[in-house]
């Protein structure tokens, strides 16, 4: 069949897709900006289609000849999601009947039961996105699943930093509701699974992993797989969804704007009151995934750096790649810059090797309490700070994050482009190039850009200017020395 992903730069949509296609299936994806799909490596097996389920006019192309179309798109973490995703998911149902599109599958949250106190927003919002699928003429499967556990996922990276880094922790109530969690190899099972559904199918289907816990069950539970001492964990009243998500955001790499929504969601018991999905889509003869299998298993990818997908991955609406930061015109003619330039005793691909390896473990190269205390201020301000670190330790790709930075261009052995996503009174981009050098050598030339917007860019600018010479000196410095240590290392140790 030819099945439409929206989300496909997303967590589950990253996945989903290359699935898809295994299985058979012709996928197209809908994308923001191609671009975005770029160094996918199995974006080049898929036809990508430019479009915005925000402009109606864009979705004709994108629907024409699909017989199943997933919705795995959100607006979390932004100002105004409920009304953002009601809009795009009304589009979308629109522009599926109208091209005559056979299925529809909907990737939603828990149902909170009828009893219980009133639903948080995020809950909410993806309980009216199903609603609004499900009335949409086209035969629709909505899955509600709860806590998803992968590599990568913002429910699992919670859950790891909250344990590893808190040996001891007082926690809010809600630690001791009942979750039932679900790998994410079993999410996309049923995702794949229900592009056969019979057509009379339109319902919701609540899907679980085999285990129901609470958080607190969770984080023991993981300290016992990762092989750490058990956990002391003190729930206490005081402690509000709101305050929840402030510690979450100071202990975790996931930003506050995220944070909140699920940390609002774990208020309410997320257990599944049916399994009617294995009538159509049976569970696999060894039994679902279970949450300790599921947790050793995004542990090896995460220790073996071979995370598929991040949430991270997923961006808001994308800033404009245009212009760039080599057109100052844009800020009416103002373009601060501080360029940076060295020779390099080392060849152009040992230097691009440090290059495509920075952020994450391997830091920035200089003056590592700078770089931390931004991503400090930024995570007080409510930006995404600069923990969010990278997929893959040694390679990069367009439109992934790399700590508070996101990867705008990339052009193997010469140009790495970031744009920060850090709080900023502007734009700001920070670019690193290899160019050649004499002797077998290569020369390294840094490039921070920066376009204020108003008076509090350039004061920002102002501010910040006196320290360039330590920290974006010394890291063009550190990176050249890395480059030089590195051409020095034996072969073999470099390929380990």
């Amino acid at each position: 069949m030819r099945c439409l992903v929206t989300g496909a730069t997303g967590y589950i949509g990253g996945r989903l897709a290359p699935r898809l296609l295994a299985e058979g299936h012709t996928v197209r994806c809908l994308a923001r900006k191609a671009g975005r799909l770029r160094d996918v490596p199995w974006a080049v097996r898929t036809e990508i289609v430019e479009g915005d389920l925000r402009r109606p006019e864009t979705l004709p192309a994108a629907f024409a000849g699909v017989d199943v179309a997933y919705y795995l798109v959100h607006s979390l973490g932004q100002a105004g999601f409920e009304a953002a995703d009601r809009e795009a998911a009304t589009r979308f149902a629109e522009a599926a009947r109208a091209a005559g599109v056979r299925r529809i599958v909907y990737l939603g949250g828990p149902e909170p039961a009828a009893d219980r106190e009133v639903p948080s927003a995020h809950l909410r919002s993806r309980a009216e996105v199903g609603r609004i699928l499900l009335d949409s003429g086209v035969p629709t499967a909505v899955l509600r699943a709860a806590v998803i556990i992968g590599s990568g996922s913002a429910s699992f990276e919670m859950l790891r930093y909250l344990t590893e880094r808190l040996p001891a922790m007082v926690t809010p109530r809600w630690v001791r509701n009942r979750i039932q969690p679900i790998a994410v190899r079993d999410v996309l099972r049923y995702l794949a699974g229900c592009a056969e559904l019979p057509p009379e199918v339109n319902r919701a289907f609540d899907i679980g992993g085999p285990d129901i816990l609470t958080f607190q069950d969770m984080m023991q539970r993981y300290a016992r797989v990762a092989g750490l001492r058990r956990r002391v964990i003190v729930p206490v009243r005081p402690l509000t969804p709101s305050l929840s998500s402030h510690w979450v955001g100071l202990i975790t790499p996931v930003p506050n704007a995220i944070a909140r929504p699920l940390v609002e969601s774990l208020v309410h018991e997320a257990v599944a009151h049916e399994h009617d999905i294995a009538r159509y889509v049976p569970d696999p003869p060894e039994g679902l995934t279970s949450f300790d299998q599921a947790v050793a298993l995004a542990l090896s990818k995460v220790r073996d750096g071979e995370v598929e997908t991040r949430w991270s991955t997923a961006s808001g609406p994308d800033a404009p790649a245009e212009p760039l930061p080599s057109d100052p015109e844009w800020s009416g003619g103002t373009a601060y810059t501080d360029v940076r330039e060295r020779a390099v005793h080392a060849p152009p691909e040992d230097l691009w090797r440090v290059i495509e390896g920075v952020g994450g473990e391997h830091g920035w190269y200089s003056f590592p309490l700078a770089w931390t205390v931004r991503g400090w201020l930024d995570r007080l301000i409510g930006g995404v700070g600069l923990r969010r670190g990278r997929r893959d330790p040694h390679r990069l790709q367009v439109g992934e994050a790399l700590d508070f930075w996101r990867v705008e261009e990339i052009v193997p052995g010469e140009l790495l482009r970031l744009r920060a996503e850090m709080r900023l009174p502007g734009r700001a981009w920070l670019e690193m190039r290899v160019l050649p050098g004499d002797d077998g050598g290569s020369r390294y030339q840094q490039r921070a850009v920066f376009l204020p917007r108003g008076l509090p860019g350039h004061a920002y600018w102002g501010s910040v200017a006196p320290f360039h010479a330590v920290v974006f000196g010394g890291m063009a410095r550190n990176i050249a020395r890395q480059a030089e240590q590195e051409a020095h290392r034996p072969a073999a140790f470099l390929r380990r």
